[in-house]
């Protein structure tokens, strides 16, 4: 099952479960490391959201 977890023009991050992890995905091609946590990936997408879009890479 998908969550929405922020809404932007450019970013859409959802979290998506992969059997025991949790993994955050973004509609620019951002992808989270896999987390044990809900909660943590949800974090890792909320500050993909936030970071400053020049020079973000993955992490």
């Amino acid at each position: 099952m998908a969550e929405q977890d922020a809404r932007d023009a450019d970013h859409l991050t959802t979290t998506t479960e992969q059997g025991r992890f949790c993994v955050a995905r973004c509609t620019c091609g951002w992808r989270g490391p896999a987390r044990r946590a809900r909660s943590q990936a949800r974090t890792d997408a909320a500050g993909h959201t936030q970071a400053p879009a020049a020079g973000y890479a993955n992490g």
